[in-house]
């Protein structure tokens, strides 16, 4: 039986890019769902001519091989496309051969032929492919479900968050109707796998196989280490952090490993979609530079399998993961230690208070006049009992 195909925000834009002669990449961590995605993008395609080939296995590979790439087309031919019409080749795991961008590049060069590839792993995939191909790609990625493509996997109706202009205090039926679902994204995330089980188990299960995979695997792929234990225990470090600012430093010392071997290790996590890093607002681009930056994980749910983080954390980290589809997500810090938790598009400023307070409101709307940012909010997990006057995270779609 076929499983069902739940539309990702995204879909719509890789769609259209069908059409281009430019190749189509699709990249992001592992089990954000790119492998059906591009399944069902090939099915949708009005072409008998098309095929999708998975890397993982040995005799696909075997397909790439070969020194004289107008053989790939001989072989593809064996597989039943047409070189005489337009053929739609999508690949899938494409890190697991480091000569398919040169096979890739040639055969688009001298074919008609349309190539959609995915793989894991950011940092090799932008490297692999910037020379090669410059001018020739256009890459999508693919993150974790956001709130309203995980109430779309739970098959629940929802109303579209078109602009953060659209937002308002919160509506106490919708907090009612989608409270629940609410809190599960917030704890188990939105891995596409781990959002469709229903036993919190198998949820643990799947997220511990994640990381797993995505430390013996994908990050092994790029660097060699003898010790995975150090990479497990710097990566547990970094959730116990989610929302702080990032002592270099600090974390050297309770490693036992140089500054620059801490950094080069968060550098490598960002480029492969485990963490995200944001830097603060300011009008000194110097400043900007200095100033420590924030760390984020881009899902809940591996960042609370990683460590015991609290439960204002976890709705802090859940928040920045609605948001960073919407804009450009800073914080804004003065010397004192106050902060603004995120300035979007140098336009808005949020602050994620689980129970919000009128103070709360009165607090941030001082700060954002002093980050110079017109529009403030504050945005709530729970209800309050005497403020109303704020934004529900449940309702950023």
């Amino acid at each position: 039986m076929k499983n069902q195909f739940f539309p990702r925000k995204i879909y719509s834009k890789i769609k259209t890019h069908l059409s281009s002669n430019d190749i189509t990449i699709i990249t992001g961590m592992r089990r954000t769902g790119k492998t059906t995605l591009v399944q069902h993008l090939l099915e949708e395609i009005d072409s008998q001519n098309k095929i999708f080939l998975d890397l993982e296995k040995i005799s696909n590979r075997e397909l790439f091989l070969d020194k004289n790439y107008d053989n790939v087309i001989l072989s593809l031919e064996q597989q039943g496309l047409n070189k005489s019409e337009r053929m739609y080749v999508a690949i899938d795991e494409i890190q697991t051969l480091p000569n398919i961008s040169s096979v890739v590049k040639y055969l688009s060069d001298h074919y008609n032929i349309k190539f959609i590839l995915t793989g894991s792993s950011s940092y090799y995939l932008k490297n692999l492919f910037t020379e090669s191909l410059s001018g020739r790609k256009k890459l999508f990625e693919l993150f974790p479900l956001d709130f309203g493509e995980f109430l779309i996997f739970q098959k629940v109706p929802y109303q579209v968050l078109n602009n953060l202009s659209e937002l308002k205090n919160i509506n106490l039926p919708e907090y009612e109707r989608l409270k629940v679902y609410y809190e599960e994204y917030i704890e188990y995330g939105g891995l596409p796998k781990v959002v469709l089980t229903k036993s919190i188990e198998e949820k643990k299960d799947i997220l511990e196989d994640i990381i797993s995979s995505y430390i013996n695997i994908d990050i092994k792929s790029i660097i060699k280490f003898k010790d995975s234990n150090l990479i497990i225990n710097l990566v547990k470090m970094l959730a116990s952090r989610a929302g702080s600012k990032l002592d270099y430093a600090k974390i050297s010392r309770l490693m036992g490993v140089s500054r620059q071997t801490i950094l080069n290790y968060i550098s490598l996590f960002e480029k492969t979609y485990l963490i995200s890093l944001v830097s603060v607002h300011t009008k000194n681009k110097d400043k900007e530079i200095i100033k420590a930056k924030k760390i984020y994980f881009n899902d809940n749910g591996l960042m609370s399998f990683l460590a015991n983080v609290n439960s204002g954390t976890k709705f802090e980290n859940a928040l920045f993961n609605q948001l960073k589809n919407l804009a450009t997500i800073k914080y804004f810090s003065l010397k004192d230690g106050r902060e603004i938790d995120f300035i979007l598009d140098k336009k808005y400023a949020f602050e994620a208070k689980e129970t919000p307070l009128e103070s709360d409101f009165l607090t941030l709307w001082g700060l954002a006049k002093k980050a110079d940012i017109p529009n403030s909010g504050i945005v709530g997990r729970h209800k309050s009992v005497n403020f109303e006057k704020f934004i529900w995270g449940g309702s950023i779609l």
